[in-house]
């Protein structure tokens, strides 16, 4: 499917129509772009693309742009949360970033590249060929670091008891809360509750609960975006304090609203995401 926006003479179409790929990696939706340069007004137009009334509708908008002018092949991941906002990293995100490029680059089957991201370089796999809607996509998330400081946090789930509590960097910050059963915690009112203590900076807040030693079940509430059904960084963060507390193996299954991600507990982090093509849309001036 493609379709036609017009985005006020934006400079993303000033010299032309450009192409946005729309993925998505278990309900985590993406409107992909390659450019020159992240436009200046970066912001407003992933406030305005990403809006599912007015614009297309996904929780962030990437622009992949050549990392310098001496390698043009290198290219660097750029992140703008639904609201306008940047973000470092995205588990979901790369996986559809490498999706993207396997659809528009020369390879015709598989891609293993290193991108460059605001946490650092991510290593993307996708096994697929550039016409599969389907494709399967590891990516090396970098290593699970002490996140946020937590002195001063009051974790008030409005009824439900809050068990173990922790912060984790993933390249972006990370609260991970232990609770019974994530399905019950009004997280739309409790998660920007408790991101509002790590404001201006904010934090992604995730309800988990142990399974057994291979599963965990997993609601994120994502800074700049809301309730999202999935979180590939957040899957990471959760599968490695688990492991931490000793209560998983290296090997985590994540069961999230829009489905199921595998972890590999190390250094680096190996999250493995199903991305699916949703559609082309052009951007034009207008």
């Amino acid at each position: 499917m493609t379709q036609t926006v017009c985005d006020g003479g934006s400079p993303v179409g000033e010299t032309g129509p450009v192409n946005l790929l729309h993925c998505h990696g278990f309900g985590n939706q993406f409107l992909i772009a390659f450019t020159d340069e992240v436009p200046v007004d970066a912001p407003e137009l992933a406030r305005t693309l990403c809006d599912p009334v007015n614009g297309i509708g996904a929780d962030g908008m990437v622009f992949g742009t050549p990392t310098s002018r001496v390698d043009s092949t290198r290219l660097t991941f750029t992140l703008f949360n639904s609201d306008g906002s940047r973000a470092e990293v995205s588990g979901n995100g790369l996986a559809c970033f490498g999706h993207a490029i396997l659809r528009t680059g020369p390879q015709q089957e598989d891609l293993d590249v290193v991108v460059d991201t605001a946490a650092g370089p991510r290593r993307i796999r996708v096994v697929g060929t550039p016409t599969d809607p389907v494709v399967s996509v590891t990516v090396e998330m970098g290593a699970a670091a002490g996140g946020p400081d937590l002195r001063g946090l009051s974790v008030d789930l409005g009824g439900p008891q809050a068990g173990r509590v922790a912060s984790v960097d993933m390249g972006n910050p990370h609260l991970v809360v232990e609770v019974d059963d994530p399905a019950v915690i009004d997280l739309a009112t409790v998660g920007p509750r408790l991101e509002a203590h790590f404001l201006p900076v904010g934090c992604n807040v995730h309800m988990v609960s142990v399974a057994d030693r291979s599963t965990i079940r997993l609601r994120t509430w994502e800074r700049g975006a809301g309730l999202t059904e999935a979180c590939g960084s957040g899957a990471c963060a959760a599968a490695a304090t688990a492991h931490s507390w000793g209560a998983v193996d290296d090997l985590v299954r994540v069961r999230m609203p829009g489905g199921e991600t595998t972890v590999v507990v190390g250094d680096p982090m190996v999250l493995s995401v199903t991305s699916t093509f949703v559609g082309d849309s052009e951007v034009a001036d207008g």
